[in-house]
């Protein structure tokens, strides 16, 4: 599209939108930003965006924002159900996701990961694999840089590592991945979806344009996964923790390998992989496999997975305070990514889950905590909900904040034990998002380790 003098409507003022907005008004549209919240509750620089000429609407969508409009550019925040999308769909209007622009706009060939789970640190892990290996590339998309802030300015020659959410992958038309990941499929964004296949569907999309040029990793231990690669016309990589595959990346024995074109290369003991845990070994497999697809040399991969440090609000140790191991996981948003981190640890845990309810079950939660916590501390809108669907399977209370779970979690944690923030929920229901919620678990921790080491000389 040729956006000289076109009429472009930008949905939803967070990153993405705002990078839109702007890379749109240097290419000529005539550009519209309206946002649901207030502009007092946004954490952008609406000045800037004045500056620059774009018109802009808050408190609420109008139908001539929308329906005026030659071009939507929706953002993931922004529920695609609202019936003026519905009249603008009926009356011929294209809806783009912000992905999709940047991919319109940029000669970048693209790596993307999505998936329920693991989707950030694998895209991380896929971006320090491909720098390692001297390729030009950079990382963005949902774990951070919006991608029309970078791709733009890009050459054929780079590598765009994206990670892509099912919000993102909605709206998305002719874009294509030449390696699309899939790392898992787990019940998740009920709240946004009329059903848990409508969700699964969505992830999908990321295999919608390739051809028999490109590359799809599948997770080959996942049996939902492996049923979406029916029909994918690219050629595929497997990945498996538990068995050997064809060409992609598995353990043999307690060392990561990767088979490209029927040959097998040995990367890493997984000993030597920075980040540990079950899902990290995963993440770790699935990244090796993409890495493979676009010849990245094993010795590269070897390098970032020894280096790479994690990120944060994932499986974080805080500190230890009289024996007790504080964890942040406050990225642990949905019941699946909760089980993966419970499989981490053998008992003695001090759990805290709750939050704004996405619509889960958390039933499948009740095996692990039966055999693995010694209390659940419940906060938030879900804690009623998480306490009927777990009921007797472990000790649990309520306390109003996430402060106050902490020091309940310090009073009744024994040394040796753990205290594992691990919401199986949404933050919005208290926080700004996961970060913030995290930020405040650490806060807490913090303070309870100053109040019992005034000079600070604990660990």
């Amino acid at each position: 599209m040729e956006f000289q003098g076109k009429r472009v409507t930008v949905v939803g003022l967070a990153r993405s939108g705002v990078a839109a907005c702007k890379v749109l008004v240097e290419r000529g549209a005539t550009v519209l930003a309206t946002e649901q919240s207030p502009a007092e509750k946004l954490r952008v620089d609406l000045s800037d965006l004045a500056r620059l000429g774009v018109r802009l609407e808050t408190g609420g969508h109008s139908p001539e924002s929308i329906l005026g409009a030659d071009l939507l550019v929706v953002s993931p925040g922004v529920d695609l159900r609202l019936p003026l999308f519905a009249r603008a769909r009926a009356t011929g209007i294209p809806m783009w996701s912000e992905v999709e622009l940047a991919y319109r706009l940029t000669t970048a060939r693209f790596l993307a990961v999505t998936g329920t789970n693991g989707k950030s640190t694998t895209t991380s892990l896929l971006g320090a694999m491909v720098q390692a290996a001297g390729f030009p590339g950079v990382v963005a998309g949902n774990i951070g840089t919006a991608l029309c802030e970078v791709a733009p300015a890009l050459t054929p020659s780079h590598w765009v590592v994206a990670e892509l959410s099912s919000f993102q992958l909605e709206t998305i038309v002719e874009f294509r991945a030449h390696v699309a990941v899939l790392l898992n499929l787990a019940p998740d964004h009920l709240d946004r979806y009329d059903s848990v296949e409508d969700y699964y569907a969505a992830k999908a999309r990321i295999f919608l344009n390739q051809t028999a040029d490109d590359f799809a990793v599948l997770n080959a231990d996942d049996p939902l996964v492996v049923n979406y690669a029916q029909g994918i016309r690219s050629r595929l990589r497997l990945f498996s923790r538990l068995r050997t595959v064809g060409d992609g990346s598995f353990l043999r024995g307690d060392r990561l390998v990767v088979r490209r074109d029927g040959r097998t290369e040995p990367v890493c003991e997984t000993s030597r992989i920075r980040i540990q845990g079950v899902h990290n070994v995963e993440n770790s497999l699935a990244a090796a496999a993409a890495a493979s697809a676009i010849g990245v040399p094993a010795g590269a991969m070897a390098s970032a997975l020894a280096s790479f440090p994690g990120l944060p609000h994932r499986l974080e140790l805080v500190a230890e305070v009289d024996g007790v191991r504080y964890v942040n996981d406050s990225k642990g948003t949905n019941v699946g990514a909760v089980v993966k981190s419970l499989e981490g640890y053998g008992g003695g845990l001090i759990l805290i889950a709750g939050g704004k309810d996405k619509g889960g079950d958390f039933t499948p939660l009740r095996p692990l905590v039966e055999t693995r916590v010694k209390t659940m501390i419940l906060i938030g809108q879900a804690r009623a909900k998480i306490r009927a669907h777990l009921d007797g399977a472990c000790p649990m209370e309520e306390v109003a904040s996430l402060e106050a779970a902490v020091e309940r979690a310090a009073q009744i944690a024994a040394p040796g034990e753990t205290v594992l923030l691990s919401p199986a929920c949404a933050s919005f229901d208290m926080f700004r998002d996961f970060e913030e919620r995290g930020e405040v678990f650490r806060r807490a921790v913090r303070g309870l380790r100053s109040r019992r080491d005034p000079v600070g000389h604990r660990g």
